[in-house]
């Protein structure tokens, strides 16, 4: 295959400045597909330096397709905890079960067949085929979007749309190292076309690239709405423990444990205590102190000061952090 120009500086760059993660490592194949599988769901809207020391350990305990279909969930969620989104974490093991059992252990390379696994979109769909299996695929991820609205100064909301950015990236090329290729423009943004003062004097794409010729670096992003939520949270105190509960009620969080909650429809006078951003949700909160807690038929009982011997979520935890210090 003819590699273009572009693709062979962005490839040489690369060459010369990639970064070691662990999961890049030169396994074999079919280490290779567990290991992109695991990495791809972990850097599902987390980034690369949080997501390093908990793939270590995921592997270490779960080193294989076959156990993380088997693995028990509380486990599962221990060694997840902190990485937050946890639909990620139950629709991984799904997706190994499912591989399992109808693709006789094998991550399918086929791009309808890896839509239809739980937790995989066609970011995740794309990146697995160029990863894992080679084939000439560019997800599109935050980093290569900020590469290419960059490189062809796309600033209108029409040009930003996802489809059209789809269409845009044909002009990246394709590259018979197309596992490297997806990787290296990945790189390319998350090293040197960052966010804010981007490298320019680094980068081996530069002398066309638009932005740079017109002194303007600001990103045009499609405005996401957050969704405003109230929530009043109880908080039950005896013995210096809290008590919580499992989680069957909201699809946030689902089934693991938090403070008994309930949601509130457009509360007049409404003086919030504290405030979490959960993907596009404003979550604002107002805490109920109380004393009866016979109505819970399974209540679980925190120690306030053993808060790491337990499998909480981090937003429980914050919680909990916060009532101590109030």
């Amino acid at each position: 295959m003819k590699e273009q120009l572009l693709t062979k500086k962005i490839l040489n760059w690369y060459d010369l400045n990639k970064r070691s993660l662990p999961w890049r490592k030169n396994v074999s194949l079919h280490n290779r597909q567990y290991y992109t599988l695991v990495s791809e769901f972990m850097l599902q809207q987390t980034q690369v330096a949080t997501v390093i020391p908990y793939f270590y350990r995921f592997i270490k305990k779960i080193p294989s397709l076959k156990h993380l279909a088997k693995v028990n969930n509380q486990k599962l969620i221990k060694l997840w905890e902190g990485l937050g989104y946890y639909s990620r974490v139950r629709n991984l093991k799904k997706t190994a079960q499912t591989i399992i059992k109808d693709y006789n252990g094998k991550v399918p390379n086929n791009y309808e067949e890896l839509l239809l696994l739980p937790g995989i979109g066609k970011y995740t769909a794309s990146a697995i085929l160029a990863i894992a299996f080679n084939k000439p695929y560019i997800p599109l991820d935050g980093n290569i979007e900020r590469v290419l609205k960059r490189y062809l100064y796309l600033k209108k909301e029409k040009d930003i749309q996802k489809d059209n950015l789809n269409k845009k990236k044909s002009i990246f090329g394709i590259s018979s190292r197309s596992s490297d290729y997806a990787q290296a423009l990945m790189e390319l943004g998350a090293l040197i076309c960052k966010p804010i003062n981007p490298l320019c004097n680094q980068c081996p794409i530069s002398n066309k690239c638009k932005s740079l010729h017109k002194k303007d670096f600001d990103i045009t992003k499609i405005a996401k709405k957050n969704i405003d939520k109230y929530f009043l949270l109880k908080v039950y105190k005896k013995n210096q423990k809290y008590l919580l509960i499992k989680n069957t009620k909201f699809n946030f969080l689902k089934n693991l444990t938090i403070f008994p909650m309930e949601e509130l429809s457009k509360p007049k006078n409404f003086n919030e205590n504290l405030n979490f951003k959960l993907s596009n949700m404003n979550m604002n909160i107002k805490i109920q102190y109380l004393k009866n807690s016979s109505k819970f038929q399974e209540p679980y009982w925190v120690d306030e000061k053993k808060l790491n011997n337990y499998m909480l979520p981090s937003f429980t935890k914050k919680i909990v952090k916060y009532l101590e210090r109030s």
